[in-house]
C-alpha cells in the first residue's frame, strides 16, 4: 500500500487533492468503454483475447445490435469478428472464419485462426492508449475503430472495404469468405518478414500487402507497417463497428432526392466503376480498367448530371 493511503485518512480535502494529482498526471480514474456495433447483414460472433479479463472472451452479436464492455487501465488485447458460426443449444460449435478453436461461443484464451481482421489495443496507465486495425493475419470482415471523449489525435482507423471481393485468387479461401495474407498463403520469409527479412530495412511491402494498403490505408498491411497504422489517444472510449459502410448501387444514385450533388454521385460512381475494374462484379478479374470502362464512366456521369439538373 502506498504511503499516501497508509498514513493519511482519506478526508474530503485529501481526496480532492488526490484527484487533482491524477488529473495532472493524466491517469484514468475510470475504465475504458468498448462498444461493439454490428452493421453487417448477418450475425457476427466477436472474439476477445487479452488481459486482464473484461468479462467475456466471445459472444453473439446479432445484426443491428450493440454491446458494451469495460476495459481497465493497462488492458492489452485484440478483438475480431467470427462469421458463419454454428452453435448448438449447449453453446458448442465452430465458425467458418475467425474461429478460435475453443469449440464454444467463448474463446477461453485462444486467438483467431487466420485469416481475420484484428482490432488491437493497449490501454495506457497514465499514458496514451495505442490502437490499430491489422490485416497482417489476413482479412475476413470490414471493421472500423472510432475513439470518443479522449484527448490527442484520436483518429478513426480500420478497414471498411470489402476485401473479400477484391481478394486475389491465390489468397482467397474456399468460399470467398476471407482473404489470406501472402505470408500464410505462401510461407516465404520475404512475405512473413522473418529470417533474413526480419527488419524494416529488409522487409518491404509486397504487391499483396500493397493491395490491402491501397484499399485500407490506415490499417496494418504487413509486419513493419507502423508509421501509418498505429494510433494514440488518451482516456478515450472506443467503438468497434463491423461492416461500417454499405456501397451505394447505381440505381440508388439515380434515385437520389433533392440536395444530392453531381460531385457526390460522381465520387460514388467512380468507386463503383473501380470495383468493377478490380473484380467486384461478375466480370473477369483479368480485365483492366480499359478505355471502354472510362467511356462508360463518362456516359454515366453525364446521365447523372442530366438527372439532377
Amino acid at each position: 500500500m502506498s504511503p499516501f493511503f497508509s498514513h493519511h485518512p482519506l478526508s474530503p480535502q485529501r481526496f480532492f487533492i488526490f484527484l487533482l494529482i491524477l488529473a495532472f498526471r493524466g491517469v484514468r480514474v475510470s475504465a475504458t468503454t468498448f462498444t461493439f456495433v454490428n452493421k453487417c447483414d448477418h450475425t457476427v460472433w466477436p472474439g476477445i483475447l487479452g488481459k486482464p479479463d473484461i468479462g467475456t472472451t466471445g459472444f453473439e452479436l446479432k445484426r443491428g445490435s450493440t454491446r458494451t464492455f469495460d476495459g481497465p487501465p493497462g488492458w492489452s488485447g485484440r478483438f475480431w469478428g467470427r462469421t458463419g458460426c454454428q452453435f448448438d443449444q449447449s453453446g458448442q460449435g465452430t465458425c467458418a472464419t475467425g474461429d478460435c478453436g475453443s469449440g464454444q461461443v467463448t474463446c477461453n484464451g485462444a486467438g483467431a485462426t487466420p485469416p481475420a481482421t484484428l482490432a488491437e489495443f493497449t490501454l495506457g496507465e497514465g499514458a496514451p492508449d495505442y490502437y490499430d486495425v491489422s490485416l497482417v493475419d489476413g482479412y475476413n470482415l470490414p471493421m472500423m475503430v472510432d475513439a470518443s471523449g479522449g484527448s490527442g489525435a484520436c483518429a478513426a482507423t480500420g478497414c471498411g472495404a470489402d476485401l473479400n471481393r477484391r481478394c486475389p485468387a491465390e489468397l482467397r479461401v474456399d468460399g470467398g469468405d476471407a482473404c489470406q495474407s501472402a505470408c500464410r498463403a505462401f510461407g516465404k520469409p520475404e512475405f512473413c518478414c522473418s529470417g533474413a527479412f526480419n527488419s524494416p530495412a529488409a522487409c518491404a511491402p509486397s504487391m499483396y500487402s500493397q493491395i490491402f494498403k491501397a484499399a485500407c490505408p490506415k490499417s496494418y498491411s504487413y509486419a513493419f507497417d507502423d508509421a501509418t497504422s498505429t494510433f494514440t489517444c488518451t482516456a478515450a472510449d472506443y467503438t468497434v463497428t463491423f461492416c461500417p459502410f454499405s456501397s451505394p448501387s447505381l440505381k440508388s444514385l439515380m434515385e437520389s432526392g433533392p440536395g444530392s450533388s453531381v460531385e457526390q454521385a460522381a465520387v460514388a460512381t467512380t468507386s463503383w466503376i473501380a470495383n468493377l475494374a478490380t473484380g467486384d462484379s461478375t466480370r473477369s478479374r483479368s480485365q483492366p480498367f480499359s478505355a471502354s470502362n472510362s467511356a462508360f464512366f463518362v456516359a454515366v456521369t453525364l446521365i447523372l448530371s442530366y438527372l439532377v439538373s
